[in-house]
């Protein structure tokens, strides 16, 4: 029997493609050099160079198209194309799908999980079955009370999932979505309570991070960095507890934030950054500061999901929709030079957190820097997107992202 509190897991689409040998026996021969644009290296490399590389490869390119078929819509208006789709083999030398950022997004809005394929070949053909299986969603009791009995801004939290979803998945799972959030935001205020009376072993060991080494290389190049991040998991336990696996670094990352309501709990916050070894910089008025902070090559945090009016902002694309989006942190990586490394924290199903820094993204170059700005200002709303879909029911959906720029608050 299905538990009350869980979406069903059965895959929900299914999609197949064959594809004729001799074809990629053709390319092959003709273009070698070709195979890099419809195939990853590993594919390449998986498929070998003897009599069965062309049926594998066949094999490979029906899976690509199998997945594609899958979201049919995205395909159409090329937002994802078949190299962003390629066949891994695990351990056990099963094939799996690995999906490029751009797919992965895609998967995400529609609530898919993973894609799980199978390949089989003849002597004249390769086909490849696609299965979509759906993103489990997992709600509490008290997320599911709430909803229902003290539903905190339901109809923001509602609209805000129906903008980035409601194209693609079930008024259910919207739903379900929802709970599942209000289930979040329980969980992050019984933490914030708990936290200050944990011991520091036990706060340590409560958070996992991923990603130190590239943080400190950044921080050993003397450039300065601009973390971009949001309102992810429980951001302010895991950064708390999670600098304690780098304290080299104490005292050299400041939270750029403004105030937030009530004012205790802002007040309590800052406090516990500032005796966990992070700054706080206001976020109105403070660009001068923020400069002078990264040119002595410290980090800033910068929470970058929030809405912004102009003149501080510019209407961006962020999940389909314009958004007024911070075009600060553009204009000082450009002038500044400073890498922007992605972060986001989750809370793990176990109640722990995971603290996760990724690469710097590369910039964005452009001859006109208006349309520079605004296309790595694109590119760091994508690298939210991303963070935002592995773990939908932990983002900050109570907030009016995507207001009238002209509006007053």
């Amino acid at each position: 029997m299905k538990d009350a509190n869980q979406t069903d897991q059965l895959p929900d689409g299914c999609a197949v493609d064959t594809v004729e040998i001799a074809r990629i026996e053709r390319l092959i021969q003709a273009m070698p050099d070709d195979l890099l644009k419809l195939f990853s290296a590993q594919e390449i490399a998986d498929a070998g160079s003897g009599p069965g590389q062309a049926a594998s490869l066949a094999a490979r390119f029906a899976a690509k198209e199998a997945c594609l078929k899958l979201f049919p819509r995205e395909t159409a208006l090329n937002t994802i194309v078949a190299m962003d789709f390629s066949v891994v083999r695990d351990a056990y030398g099963a094939p799996h799908i690995a999906a490029t950022p751009a797919a992965e997004i895609v998967m995400g809005r529609h609530l898919v999980g993973e894609i799980k394929i199978s390949l089989t070949h003849t002597a004249t053909s390769a086909s490849a079955v696609a299965l979509r299986v759906p993103k489990q969603i997992t709600t509490s009791f008290g997320g599911r009370f709430i909803y229902k009995y003290l539903p905190y801004r339901r109809p923001v939290i509602l609209e805000n999932l129906n903008r980035v979803y409601g194209a693609n998945v079930s008024q259910d799972q919207i739903k379900a979505l929802a709970q599942a959030h209000y289930s979040h935001l329980l969980s992050l205020f019984k933490e914030l309570i708990a936290f200050r009376f944990l011991s520091d072993a036990r706060k340590k060991a409560l958070v996992r991070v991923e990603g130190v080494p590239e943080m400190i290389e950044a921080f050993e190049a003397g450039r300065g960095i601009l973390i971009l991040t949001g309102h992810f998991g429980n951001f302010e336990v895991s950064t708390v507890a999670g600098i304690e696996h780098f304290p080299q670094v104490k005292g050299r990352i400041h939270f750029l934030r403004r105030p937030i309501k009530p004012k205790w709990l802002s007040d309590m916050l800052t406090r516990r950054f500032n005796q966990a070894g992070f700054g706080v910089v206001g976020r109105r008025g403070s660009l001068e500061e923020i400069v002078s902070t990264i040119e002595k090559g410290d980090a800033i945090v910068f929470p970058f999901d929030q809405f912004a009016r102009k003149p501080e902002g510019i209407a961006v694309e962020f999940f389909g929709h314009a958004a007024g989006t911070y075009k600060s942190m553009a204009v000082i990586a450009l002038a500044t030079g400073a890498p922007v490394m992605p972060a986001a924290s989750w809370r793990e199903p176990d109640g722990t957190h995971v603290l996760k820094f990724w690469p710097a993204l590369q910039p964005v170059l452009d001859d006109d820097v208006g349309a520079e700005i605004t296309r790595n200002t694109r590119a760091y709303n994508e690298a939210l997107e991303l963070a935002i879909v592995r773990h939908p029911e932990q983002w900050w959906w109570v907030h009016r992202r995507w207001k009238d720029m002209k509006r007053k608050k």
